[in-house]
């Protein structure tokens, strides 16, 4: 607290009329803010820059065209490389790579093997892969200013039991998510459609995080894809729709697209299927 009141007060905004928070922040990070400045007028940043940042132009929807290309040839060259016993790092390893090559600098690479997948924000870490494992892979990076994120699914071997069936929800879920991306729809109306397809099929205790989030200059931005967002959907909006199911001690399974609203629907930004990597030992 003494460190930000000494920030404020260096940076003459110990006066500020108007406080603006990243709906993104900590929730004790946004408190502590507040405490410091209790006379300011509060809003977000979805209402402020945020709202400037959702929708995209020509130019910005080339970047993150290309953006989406690099992270399918490093999602590619991760494939290409995968064998059992190979550490969750080290396919990590070959994703920066790929990601170095094209110039882009990496943001995040979630590896995530056999119950690790099951963890949707897993930390990378030394587990093996191993035969029969199920692989959630999120990648990301970053290139002329804008971001990439793509999750595909990749399995060693012989899938899990019932990782078909999972896999057959997940995509049926994303398919419904991108018929209920229409402009003027609301972004709750998106959520309620992967999330319904989900539940009817049993598995929606196991669905346990937002359909999905703005892109652009940050991976993580307005508009938020979740199942209380009032924001209307427009053209030129950018964001991700990435329904899972994550059964413990089993696998997690994730299937993550970035879409362009256009006028007649939305336009997927990666050229890669959502059909699972089989990974021959």
């Amino acid at each position: 607290h003494k460190a930000l009141t000494r920030l404020l007060s260096e940076t003459g905004a110990e006066t500020a009329q108007s406080l603006v928070l990243d709906e993104a922040m900590r929730a004790d990070h946004a408190a502590l803010v507040q405490d410091a400045l209790p006379g300011a007028a509060r809003s977000f940043t979805e209402a402020t820059v945020g709202r400037l940042r959702m929708t995209k132009v020509a130019e910005e929807f080339t970047r993150l065209k290309d953006n989406a290309r690099i992270a399918d040839r490093a999602m590619q060259a991760a494939w290409a490389a995968m064998r059992p016993g190979m550490t969750e790092t080290e396919v990590a390893d070959v994703v920066a790579e790929s990601f170095a090559a094209a110039g882009a600098a990496p943001l995040f690479r979630i590896i995530g093997t056999g119950g690790n997948g099951a963890y949707p924000h897993h930390h990378t870490g030394r587990t093996k892969l191993a035969m029969g494992d199920a692989v959630v892979m999120d990648i990301g990076a970053g290139k002329d200013g804008f971001s990439s994120d793509i999750t595909r699914m990749a399995v060693i071997g012989a899938p899990p039991e019932g990782y078909a069936e999972i896999h057959a929800i997940v995509e049926r879920a994303v398919q419904a998510a991108m018929a209920a991306a229409r402009p003027g729809a609301k972004a709750h109306e998106v959520d309620d459609a992967a999330r319904g397809v989900i539940t009817e099929a049993g598995y929606g205790d196991y669905f346990v995080h937002r359909t999905g989030h703005g892109m652009g200059v940050e991976v993580h931005e307005p508009p938020w894809i979740t199942a209380t967002s009032q924001t209307p959907l427009e053209v030129g909006m950018v964001f991700s729709i990435e329904p899972g199911v994550y059964l413990p001690d089993r696998f997690g399974l994730r299937l993550e697209d970035i879409v362009m609203l256009r006028a007649d629907g939305p336009e997927i930004l990666s050229d890669l299927p959502r059909d699972v990597r089989v990974i021959d030992a």
